[in-house]
């Protein structure tokens, strides 16, 4: 039998082998040993059947799941288990292409990656665009690179220090505190309303406060160590996060809430499934609850359309009659 003459990337046939099985074959699309070595030859490969059956058990000691299959006289080869399902890529890209904090061009970077993991076939059904009315992306291109800083930094227990910014009339960024840096210790991110937030210990202060990571920009860390760990130990960020309305600050309360029976969900979803419920009639029940009282907290009990009340403390509902009286000046 004559020998089959080397190819120049004949040294390159596993990598090349892996690759071919990666991007071509799956359950639905599998290739025969034909169309195996026509592939292998537009690669610069050359290989025979006998050569091949040796590669691929190699392949499958090196942990491939290639699976052969015979139908007619013919046996077909496809690679089988992969480190994720479709279904769950599916769900990694409709995420990345929803969430608010990443831009579109990194949306559209990371789901070409993730589309890198099954085969082009079925990368084609990645190509989804979910729709969520009203959609608004973030126009920082950086954020992506923040929280990779903050996670270097809290791992290093390092301070960092940053430049923060706001929107102006003219929709351009305008820095805050005249450009002056921001300088703290950052111990927690956190995610609320489709947003990343860092919670630090500013040491000026001495209090745990928190910022917006896509309006952070110029992310640097120094060499100094991280300060706050008693106070940050005292607080439950989760309860710190659920009692911060929209992340925005006001003095800790306990409020007591009245609520219709449907409202239940709502409360859980909010508050946690620790909340102690007190039915007060058939149709109605009442919880107090640990919240950050602010303009936020009110305009959300505005927003459930009187199907929650604020009953107590006295202080919390006048400046809920205040805040509805102002609404209402508004509008006449």
């Amino acid at each position: 039998m004559a020998k089959v003459r080397k190819g120049e990337n004949q040294k390159l046939k596993m990598l090349y082998l892996v690759k071919l099985f990666s991007t071509e074959t799956d359950e639905d699309h599998a290739l025969t040993m034909p169309e195996i070595v026509d592939k292998l030859v537009a690669c610069g490969v050359n290989a025979d059947r006998k050569t091949l059956y040796q590669d691929f058990e190699e392949l499958r000691r090196f942990g491939l799941d290639i699976i052969a299959e015979h139908e007619g006289r013919n046996h077909y080869y496809y690679l089988g288990s992969r480190d994720f399902e479709l279904p769950e890529l599916k769900l990694l890209v409709d995420s990345v292409q929803s969430a608010k904090f990443i831009t579109d061009k990194k949306s559209s970077q990371l789901i070409k990656k993730l589309e890198s993991l099954v085969s082009k076939h079925e990368g084609s059904k990645l190509h989804r665009q979910v729709v969520i009315a009203g959609r608004v992306k973030t126009m920082n291109e950086s954020i992506y690179y923040n929280v990779d800083k903050i996670h270097e930094a809290i791992a290093s227990d390092k301070q960092i220090r940053f430049k923060y910014f706001q929107w102006n009339l003219n929709k351009e960024m305008e820095l805050r505190h005249d450009g002056r840096w921001y300088q703290a210790s950052p111990w927690a991110l956190m995610w609320d309303d489709e947003k990343y937030y860092l919670a630090v210990y500013d040491s000026k202060y001495e209090n745990i406060t928190h910022y917006r990571v896509d309006k952070m920009l110029s992310i640097e860390i120094l060499d100094e160590k991280r300060e706050g760990r008693k106070e940050f130990e005292a607080i439950n960020i989760p309860r710190y996060s659920n009692m911060m309305f929209g992340m925005f600050g006001g003095e800790e309360t306990k409020v007591t809430l009245e609520a219709e029976n449907d409202m239940i969900s709502v409360m859980i979803d909010r508050f946690g499934k620790d909340i102690i419920i007190a039915p007060i009639s058939d149709t109605h029940f009442r919880t107090t609850v640990t919240v950050a009282v602010s303009n936020h907290f009110l305009g959300w009990i505005m927003s459930l359309e009187g199907d929650v009340r604020i009953v107590a403390p006295d202080p919390v509902v006048q400046q809920m009659k205040d805040a509805i009286a102002r609404q209402a000046k508004r509008y006449k």
